[in-house]
């Protein structure tokens, strides 16, 4: 006898990234969900099947999922709060203006407006990245709030932007940080689907679940400035990373993800996420623990100026009039967040020393143009490379690492090309006659043969 319970209506509280993908995706999954946020712009867009971002994948589903009248948005709280059994608060936790910290205000604004609305029996489950302990003090104001009764869960998110549609129906985890069986077993309830696929589930403490985002996310970003660190012993020594890395990448104890040398990472997450891990570290007194990360921080910043350095190796040392073809805004292919972009970031150095920058990006040219709109911004990857002096490879999009080298060849005013992501075709480059740079690799490398 299946003695599962029924499946909870829930809300999703925030419709930024994250939370527009979880009501999504639990909508495909085949339960009841109501979005809320306190931007009527967005809930509009989103109501009419129009996503704010661009996820691959996710605005079929999003219409696929209004049709069938599970997926529903609203402005209105009481209305979320009269719907739902459990509240997923998945708002954000941006980096504090003048601090590392994170800027809390969004999570503690969600719970107290449930707080204030929900009955006894209702759970509310954080899934936006906190500091340790956050979870802990939420539940003490909820209980101040809404009384004994309503329950906090944490359950952290994994997703990769390009990569969110799969990370949420397939994840490889999930991770319920709970006080009780029964916010255990409600949990259980709302994810059911993907433990009927066998997807593991590890069962943590609220301190244990909130430390597992940003441990993984440390981690992750320590294993990328391993790898940029090693490139400059490499610079300074004529040794070539992308070699050093491949050799690293059969020691099964290291392995080849995340070690590709290059320009380093950016967006919303891995840089925002080390420093808030270092500040709380700092208040909770065990910052001597985590110091290694300033400096994974600092590494990954100086692959930025360092490509800069490569763009005046080839075309001299005054960048002044020089103009540069900027391939790629976003931080990754297969998005359009550009928030702590190196691409971006890279571009705006170049202006700063006076080149002529043009950037051309497939979907992110939009938020580029409005985190900085003194740089130029081209419609096709032709435009960008026209006359240009010097090519920068920022992001490795499909559309710019198949490029053919020989039909770019005839539009650049000069052969000449910075691959800052370690992703070009280096022989096929040298062979159609460009002058190729990389971060890591000696000057000479890849040069064809006879």
């Amino acid at each position: 006898m299946n003695h599962r319970p029924p499946a909870p209506r829930m809300t999703v509280i925030g419709t930024g990234y994250l939370g527009a993908t979880q009501a999504v995706c639990m909508a495909h999954l085949g339960f009841e969900v109501l979005a809320v946020d306190v931007d009527p712009a967005k809930i509009d867009a989103l109501a009419s099947g129009r996503l704010p971002f661009y996820e691959p994948g996710l605005d079929t589903l999003l219409g696929d999922t209004l049709a069938t009248g599970r997926l529903r948005f609203t402005t209105d709280f009481d209305e979320a709060v009269a719907f739902g059994e459990v509240h997923f608060v998945c708002v954000g936790t941006p980096q504090s203006a003048g601090s590392d910290a994170a800027d809390l205000r969004y999570v503690d604004a969600a719970f107290t407006e449930l707080a204030r609305r929900v009955a006894c029996d209702a759970l509310i489950v954080g899934k936006s990245t906190v500091p340790v302990g956050t979870a802990q003090r939420l539940t003490a104001l909820v209980a101040e709030v809404a009384g004994p009764g309503v329950e906090v869960a944490w359950n952290p998110e994994f997703l990769r932007e390009g990569f969110a549609v799969a990370d949420t129906l397939h994840p490889d985890r999930l991770v319920f940080g709970v006080q009780s069986a029964r916010a255990e077993g409600m949990l259980r309830a709302a994810y059911a689907p993907l433990l009927d696929e066998g997807v593991p589930v590890i069962v943590a403490d609220l301190a244990t679940a909130e430390l597992v985002k940003v441990a993984a996310n440390s981690f992750l970003a320590t294993k990328i400035s391993f790898i940029n660190a090693m490139a400059e012993v490499c610079e300074a020594t004529g040794a070539d990373v992308s070699l050093l890395a491949s050799a690293l990448s059969y020691d099964d104890r290291i392995g080849g993800r995340f070690l590709k040398p290059g320009l380093g990472f950016g967006g919303g997450c891995l840089p925002k996420d080390i420093r808030a891990f270092r500040a709380r570290a700092e208040e909770l007194g065990v910052s001597a623990a985590v110091s290694f990360l300033h400096e994974v921080d600092q590494i990954n910043l100086r692959r930025r100026s360092r490509t800069v350095d490569l763009v005046r190796e080839l075309a001299g040392p005054d960048l002044r009039g020089v103009r540069v073809a900027a391939l790629g805004a976003a931080f990754k292919p297969d998005s359009d967040d550009v928030r702590d972009a190196p691409a971006l970031d890279v571009a705006r150095l170049l202006y700063l020393e006076g080149a002529s920058v043009v950037v051309y990006d497939p979907k992110a040219n939009a938020n580029a143009h409005r985190a900085y709109p003194d740089l130029d911004y081209a419609a096709s990857l032709a435009e960008a490379v026209n006359e240009a002096d010097v090519v920068l490879l920022l992001t490795e999009w499909a559309e710019f690492v198949s490029a053919d080298p020989d039909d770019m060849g005839v539009l650049v005013a000069h052969r000449r090309i910075v691959d800052g992501r370690s992703a070009l075709d280096v022989a096929r480059y040298r062979a159609a006659g460009w002058e190729y740079r990389a971060l890591g690799r000696p000057a000479g490398v890849g040069v064809a043969r006879s």
